[in-house]
């Protein structure tokens, strides 16, 4: 079957309207108890966003979370599962009030020049205060339950986020603790997370180990925190690919370096070794470090070099530090925070 064209030569078509399907009302729209309903069930939604700040706040402040994997991974679930539910909570309670309760009415609007006329500017205000009126946040319908539940939401989620973060800035969270870390004078290089010694031996050109001081091994120790900050990158180079630093000739030995593995951007662990460069990668903020230079900074935002660890080899042949680092791992706004309360007899101290 063909459709023929019947319109004549030279004749305008003209395009009909075809409308819009016909608008089948909510529940909520028609039924006075369906709409409260609706405005109950969006409250409850919001009051479970508030359950999950109070719980993402209580497991921070009352939890204990321990030095064990368990104990660590138990915190961490309270917190997260609180402070996803108070997220969530949110955005779905949003969702579930727009879909019962806000305006639902199917509306055509006419193409029109750029600048609309006064009279259709007024009716797009217009639109906005009827809006306004529909979700109930004002006006002689205000629906007071769902805009204090919504606005006590909004108010308190924040604190999940913040309270744990503005805690963590004080009491025992004191930024002199990264001055020293557990390498002292004689601890051996151990491999991580086994705590095998590390003889220089059995370090070739071209090799990296991540290292831990001896003793290290076992996070039921209690050593979490020194672990973290003590934690380093062996790398060994050939002997004339390494430009040693001045004042740090005796820092090395036959090419092998030894270098915090703390990111001097904001701390991420600087893992990624590149062989034929010989360039450390942090796989945060890519900032890169030459490890035949002092591991000084050659692209990304670090500013400041990887701190060195001095290192050499005992009477049996195993890789030991000479001392702790001379300068704070981390982050260098730590360094800035400490302002000048180190002095000499610190870094003497090492």
């Amino acid at each position: 079957m063909s459709l023929e064209n019947t319109t004549e030569p030279g004749a305008e078509q003209e395009f009909q309207d075809p409308g819009v399907p016909f608008h089948r009302p909510r529940k909520a729209d028609v039924d006075p108890k369906a709409a409260d309903k609706a405005e109950r069930q969006t409250a409850a939604i919001f009051g479970l966003s508030i359950v999950g700040t109070i719980v993402a706040l209580v497991g921070y402040f009352g939890m204990d979370m321990g030095e064990s994997v368990t104990s660590i991974r138990t915190f961490n679930a309270v917190l997260g599962l609180g402070i996803a539910l108070a997220m969530l909570g949110i955005g779905i309670g949003a969702i579930h009030w727009a879909k019962t309760l806000m305006r639902d009415h199917e509306m055509v609007e006419e193409r029109h020049e750029m600048r609309s006329s006064d009279e259709a500017r007024e009716g797009a205000i217009q639109n906005l205060k009827d809006g306004v009126e529909d979700s109930g946040l004002a006006g002689p319908k205000r629906r007071t339950l769902l805009k204090g539940s919504m606005i006590t939401a909004l108010a308190i989620a924040p604190l999940a986020f913040l309270v744990p973060q503005i805690a963590s800035m004080g009491g025992d969270w004191n930024v002199s603790k990264f001055r020293h870390t557990m390498w002292a004078k004689g601890v051996r290089l151990t491999k991580d997370p086994d705590g095998t010694p590390i003889k220089a031996a059995d370090v070739t050109i071209g090799s990296a180990f991540h290292v831990i001081p001896d003793g290290l091994n076992e996070l039921e120790h209690g050593k979490i925190e020194e672990k973290a900050k003590a934690v380093v990158l062996l790398v060994r180079l050939n002997p004339e690919d390494l430009n040693v630093q001045e004042g740090r000739e005796d820092w090395s030995f036959d090419g092998i370096v030894a270098y915090s593995k703390i990111c001097t951007h904001v701390g991420c662990p600087v893992a990624l070794y590149e062989q034929q460069t010989h360039h450390l990668l942090c796989p945060c903020h890519q900032s890169t470090f030459d490890v035949a230079n002092g591991a000084k900074v050659v692209f990304g935002p670090a500013k400041r070099p990887l701190p060195q660890l001095p290192i050499e080899v005992d009477d049996e042949g195993y890789i030991v530090a000479k001392s702790d680092f001379h300068e704070p791992v981390g982050p260098s706004f730590w360094d800035r925070l400490m302002g000048d309360d180190s002095t000499d007899d610190e870094e003497t101290s090492h």
